[in-house]
């Protein structure tokens, strides 16, 4: 039986992974260089303690300001992102979720901030009974940590609840919980080798929430 739904944050809801990318490599060309895609996707959905302005460094030879990179970042993600609309469906599937009586929680490897901010600006905060982040757990995705806190702050026990993931880190973190999970992959994260999960989307356009749970359901049979 599923109670309630466990959404990801970035990547799922809002397409930060690939705005991030993006910014990052365009600094990345400014100093003659690239970011490639494939050692941006080792970082998706956990922390690995990467330094985007080191790797610069190692691929140029040459010293950069990480302060004023930094600065720059920021700045350049912040104003792209605030332009950025929820992926397609996301809403939908929150209200949908809302009128069969589920629970909606939210798990990130994000901190509070970083989420709730974005969450305000989409206007979708107050869709989430509950929200944990980085700074609740001790270990962030592929550890399944923030999966099992967000189960408990609904009152839920993990088998209770679907998860919705972009992210190979994500959905392991979803799966190790004892979680259901159906994956929906952003242009960043399609080519990433996922473990089994219970369905994969290539938007929550394509298919209403109700037909996701009946398939979802119908593995349990």
């Amino acid at each position: 039986m599923i109670n309630g739904i466990i959404f990801d944050f970035d990547g799922l809801i809002l397409n930060t992974e690939t705005i991030l990318y993006e910014a990052l490599n365009a600094i990345f060309t400014d100093h003659g260089s690239e970011l490639p895609v494939s050692k941006w996707q080792e970082q998706i959905g956990t922390h690995t303690g990467f330094s985007p302005f080191s790797y610069l460094e190692e691929l140029t030879g040459h010293r950069v300001d990480h302060q004023e990179l930094e600065a720059r970042l920021e700045s350049d993600l912040h104003s792209r992102l605030l332009k950025e609309k929820a992926r397609p469906g996301v809403e939908d599937y929150l209200k949908t979720a809302k009128e069969l009586g589920l629970k909606l929680g939210l798990a990130s490897s994000s901190n509070y901030e970083w989420v709730s901010k974005y969450l305000k600006n989409l206007n979708l905060l107050h869709y989430f009974d509950c929200i944990r982040t980085a700074e609740d757990v001790e270990a962030v995705k592929p550890d399944p940590a923030l999966y099992i806190q967000a189960a408990k702050c609904l009152g839920l026990q993990t088998a209770e609840c679907l998860v919705f993931e972009d992210s190979a880190n994500g959905a392991i973190a979803a799966k190790h919980a004892g979680a259901r999970c159906v994956i929906v992959p952003n242009d960043i994260t399609q080519d990433l080798d996922f473990c089994p999960v219970d369905y994969r989307l290539d938007s929550m356009a394509d298919k209403a929430l109700e037909a996701v749970l009946e398939i979802v359901k119908a593995k349990d049979k």
